[in-house]
């Protein structure tokens, strides 16, 4: 068989994902042009045997949808895509193979090389080899967010919080992720920079939000699917519920963390290589587009003890989410989880999941609940 047969896509093929919801651009990949493969149509694998060929050979005005062989022994194993269908539904068992069988794997889909271990998409995202993208936290932040008061968005967050948590507290039965995470990142920053409440949906949420509050803090839809996350999380587990309900910010804080661990908000991040890198399962080229699976790296049994397992008291803590520096997007992601808690506890003491219902994460690209129904008055 021919090395034309393993090129990686050429350029002008298509679309690079399925056409998303417009509503919501944060669930979009950004477009970008596959990589030139190396001279000899492979790249290294460092598992026995193998090798890791750059994909199936693109026909003019079509677009590849062969995956990727290779494997532990290289001989014609399939490599799941993130992509596949029901992915959105249970990405678990794509990762779960991925992390064994394919580190390093080109997925014509994605249009991008592939890291699933935990080790390799960390190492990626502080890696300056890795280019093209920004992660809220990482060292830019530092330098841009020079004049930020926590103390007034803190302020702006709880009183944010409790006033939509009263809304609801009297009804029979809510959607948190409607009626309260839909509506709480996007309050905190409008109050947070002067909008009017009456033209707090239609200036905040949408492209008017990079420009009032910067690329980070202009990242609503990311906070909204965070939060539901973790209050998914919490509210699934009655044991969680009464050990977080009156718990310490630190106790909150470590709870944030673990959700954004086991379920981030943001599945796969993109990258491009401005030089060969190594990684655990071999080499990704120079100027190759590379997807971080985030939300496999944070099920990573090399990583965790029991991966698909919400402990805030985990003793190996590590979400791949937001970066370690000062950025007022992380901190006010941080606020909003802590004073959702707060506030919907106190207005709600008795909240419940409502009979029957349990919480569905749903996406590819982002990830959370759909709806959390619930029984405000127990």
């Amino acid at each position: 068989m021919s090395h034309d047969q393993h090129r990686e896509p050429g350029r002008g093929t298509g679309n690079d994902l399925p056409e998303a919801p417009p509503a919501d651009p944060w669930t979009r990949l950004p477009s970008m042009a596959p990589a030139t493969p190396p001279a000899d149509g492979r790249a290294t694998t460092g598992r026995p045997g193998g090798v890791l060929r750059t994909g199936p050979a693109s026909l003019p005005g079509r677009v590849p949808t062969a995956h990727r062989t290779g494997g532990p022994r290289g001989a014609g194993v399939v490599a799941p895509s993130p992509l596949d269908p029901g992915a959105s539904r249970d990405p678990h068992a794509i990762h779960r193979t991925l992390r064994e069988q394919f580190p390093l794997t080109y997925d014509p889909l994605l249009r991008a090389w592939v890291l699933s271990r935990y080790a390799d998409v960390a190492t990626a995202l502080t890696d300056s080899r890795f280019t093209h993208g920004h992660r809220p936290g990482d060292p830019p932040c530092a330098r841009a967010h020079v004049d930020v008061d926590v103390a007034a968005l803190r302020a702006v967050t709880e009183r944010t919080a409790y006033v939509l948590a009263r809304r609801i507290a009297e009804r029979p039965q809510a959607d948190l992720v409607a009626e309260f995470c839909h509506w709480l990142p996007a309050g905190t920053v409008a109050a947070a920079v002067g909008v009017p409440y009456r033209d707090m949906m239609r200036l905040v949420r949408g492209r008017a939000a990079g420009a009032l509050a910067g690329e980070c803090g202009g990242q609503i839809a990311v906070r909204e699917k965070a939060l539901a996350s973790f209050l998914g999380n919490v509210l699934s587990d009655p044991d969680q519920v009464a050990a977080l309900r009156d718990a310490p910010a630190g106790l909150v804080g470590k709870a944030w963390a673990e959700s954004l661990r086991r379920d981030p908000p943001v599945q796969i991040a993109v990258r491009r290589t401005s030089a060969e890198v190594a990684v655990g399962g071999g080499t990704v080229p120079a100027g190759a587009p590379v997807a971080l699976l985030v939300g496999s790296a944070g099920r990573d049994p090399e990583r965790f003890r029991e991966p698909d397992r919400f402990d805030p008291f985990r003793d190996d803590p590590g979400q791949l989410t937001y970066g370690s520096g000062f950025c007022p997007a992380v901190i006010l992601a941080g606020l909003e989880a802590e004073y959702a808690l707060r506030a919907l506890f106190t207005a709600m003491p008795r909240l419940r999941l409502a009979d029957g219902f349990r919480p569905v994460w749903t996406g590819l690209i982002t990830r959370a609940p759909r709806s959390l129904i619930v029984r405000p008055g127990g």
